[in-house]
């Protein structure tokens, strides 16, 4: 496989026609070798438009997908990012091309251990990788970014109050068939903004609260 070349049909042909036209995304997305971050028995399908099975239950977002969520989130070179959820460390290597430092946690150490390992392929990324749980007491920290990766069936407060004030955080809201892509911004200390992008169907983030169900 010419990666080069499919890596720049990736783009083209699913990443700009997502209405993805940040001139700094696009080049993020071309730099990165997407294909040294998909499990190795998946590497055919590193330039598909469609999710990727990383163990765990969870996938690797499709790449529109990814493109979108860095776009909406409009990083500029002196943000300090947090990702919820690492996975292979892609999109991490995204946003740290973008942003000033990124702070990358996930659940499973075999993610971190897996994205830390495969950001060596991106020697100008700079990640630093947690293993924990995003619901535990611990404070997160604050900072201007805040990207969850994993879907929340109910909206939690945690992820805006990391946020500096000027920040945007991007969650995906809801249950399936149908769930929200939100991007939110703090703008003071009290008040936040909530803009709905999209819909689309992720997998939840492990320990998110689940949304109650009717019972008849």
């Amino acid at each position: 496989m010419d990666t080069l070349a499919a890596r720049q049909q990736m783009v083209d042909q699913q990443i700009r026609t997502w209405e993805v036209l940040d001139p700094r995304v696009l080049d993020a997305l071309s730099a990165v070798p997407r294909e040294a971050f998909v499990p190795a028995e998946y590497r055919e399908l590193a330039f598909a438009d469609a999710p990727i099975p990383i163990g765990f239950g969870q996938t690797m977002l499709a790449p529109k997908l990814q493109g979108r969520i860095l776009q909406a989130l409009g990083l500029n070179p002196s943000d300090s990012v947090l990702e919820v959820g690492s996975g292979t460390g892609y999109l991490s290597a995204c946003l740290s091309l973008l942003g000033a430092s990124t702070h990358s946690i996930d659940i499973h150490a075999a993610f971190t251990g897996t994205a830390t390992a495969n950001l060596r392929s991106v020697p100008q990324a700079r990640v630093q990788f947690e293993t924990r749980d995003a619901f535990s007491a611990a404070p997160l920290g604050e900072y201007d970014v805040v990207a969850v990766t994993g879907s929340l069936p109910v909206y939690d407060t945690r992820f805006e109050l990391c946020l500096r004030v000027g920040g945007r955080l991007f969650a995906i809201v809801g249950a399936a068939p149908v769930m929200d892509a939100i991007l939110v911004r703090r703008v003071d200390s009290n008040e936040w903004i909530r803009e709905s992008l999209f819909e689309t169907v992720i997998e939840p983030l492990i320990n998110a609260t689940a949304s109650q169900k009717f019972v008849f």
